[in-house]
């Protein structure tokens, strides 16, 4: 193909490689993929162009070749799945990279939610290997304070300082309760949440996309509109959670008398007054129309108005979307948000999939009505992914057939050396 000028695509490619990869040949494999980027073009490379290649050298334990297919990845945007992490995860364990092994037991938590029964095998493996038990944390990383300090940062669920203790690892298989204590060692799971730098990135890209779909209707008035917004939730922000009033009001409402539904509506705000443990009124978002047109009804008059002289109900301007007022709203006070809507159109998409699906399952508090009786489906109290507590053990969710969470297998690993060991000046006297 390349002697008649012919530029080979994607897939010739990865078929190339594969082949190479067939022979032992991992270094024909990376190199045509190299040839293939430096070339550039309309096709470009995917995951399974590299795969071969990287596959090939972490099973011939080519550990620093594959790591380097990894660098060329990193910079070719492409993110590893489980398979290529557990095969560097595997090949840095079996040649002692201690610190590597650290690096993608992370990358399992960041991509990878619950991991599979071959790559469970290779964490047990390398945590009852000697190597793992030789291991400390050289002082760095007893300081507890500075480990919390970090999860808070993160998110909860990890730290990212390092190994912590000293000695052998503990390895057990066991099941976590529903309210996410670990029945082997009795910790208590995280609720995994965005960090701060992911957050404001969120929050800012809330803020572009609004104004930029704002101005595309009527121009000069968009920024004002939402910065309005923007200074209001400011000054008035004391909010646990954002209700989507619209969602709720026609809430099953599709039927010939149907319409908005207040009581609905006013069910959603008391419930989540009474589960606040502050005695907190949440906020409601609803279109200035739709305000309005209640405000004219003499039956519901008095409970809104009620609403908005205590800043429970915020009318957005008419040419708005709402679905920007609440998301923003919810987002920037990182509190919960009541609503069955998705979000599935194609504008949030550009928010970042994996992100926004991470933060949904940590805010998003879905309803339903039954006969007229609600029920509030309250975000699960921990998260079912790897984690990593200030402590330094390691929860690691396994796949399951069986869809009910109270039967996954959970691995706990820890070691005796920071298992309730007392403090001194905020850090484990391990010795």
């Amino acid at each position: 193909m390349v002697s008649f000028g012919i530029i080979p695509n994607e897939a010739s490619i990865t078929s190339v490689a594969r082949l190479a990869a067939a022979k032992g040949d991992g270094d024909y494999a990376f190199k045509v993929v190299k040839d293939f980027v430096s070339v550039g073009g309309v096709s470009i490379p995917r995951l399974r162009t590299y795969a071969p290649a990287l596959l090939c050298f972490c099973e011939r334990l080519e550990a620093e070749k594959g790591y380097e297919v990894q660098e060329h990845m990193d910079a070719a945007g492409i993110a590893l799945e489980e398979a290529e992490i557990s095969a560097l995860l595997k090949v840095s364990a079996a040649t002692g990279q201690e610190n590597k092994v650290y690096q993608y037991l992370h990358k399992l938590r960041e991509y990878v939610g619950c991991i599979c029964e071959e790559t469970s095998k290779i964490i047990e493996e390398w945590f009852y290997g000697e190597k793992a038990g030789e291991i400390s944390d050289n002082g760095i990383g007893s300081d507890v304070r500075l480990r919390r300090e970090a999860v808070l940062k993160n998110g909860g669920g990890w730290h990212g300082h390092g190994w912590v203790g000293e000695g052998k690892w503990i390895v057990k298989k066991g099941n976590v309760s529903s309210t996410g204590r670990c029945l082997t060692c009795s910790e208590q799971l995280a609720c995994v949440d965005t960090n701060e730098v992911e957050t404001q990135k969120f929050v800012d890209s809330l803020v572009a996309l609004a104004m930029e779909r704002k101005a595309k209707l009527n121009s000069c008035e968009a920024k004002v509109v939402f910065s309005e917004f923007q200074d209001w939730l400011e000054k008035h922000g004391d909010y646990e959670a954002i209700v989507d009033g619209a969602n709720i009001g026609l809430y099953q409402q599709n039927f010939a008398d149907g319409g908005f539904s207040l009581p609905q509506l006013e069910s959603v705000v008391k419930e989540l007054y009474h589960k606040s443990g502050n005695n907190k009124w949440p906020l409601i978002l609803l279109h200035k129309r739709r305000v309005r047109t209640l405000l004219e009804n003499p039956t519901h008059r008095n409970l809104v108005e009620e609403w908005i002289s205590n800043g429970v109900l915020y009318a957005t301007p008419p040419g708005s979307n709402d679905d920007w007022y609440w998301l923003y709203a919810a987002a920037k006070l990182k509190c919960l948000l009541v609503t069955n809507d998705e979000m599935r159109d194609h504008i949030f998409a550009l928010l970042g999939s994996s992100f926004f699906q991470k933060w949904k399952e940590r805010h998003q508090v879905h309803y339903t009505f039954t006969k007229g009786k609600l029920k509030l489906e309250m975000p699960s109290p921990f998260s079912v992914v790897m984690q990593e507590s200030e402590k330094g053990s390691w929860h690691v969710p396994v796949s399951c057939e069986n869809s009910e969470e109270s039967s996954r297998t959970w691995m706990c690993i820890r070691r005796e050396s920071v298992l309730d060991v007392p403090m001194i000046n905020g850090k484990l006297a391990t010795s």
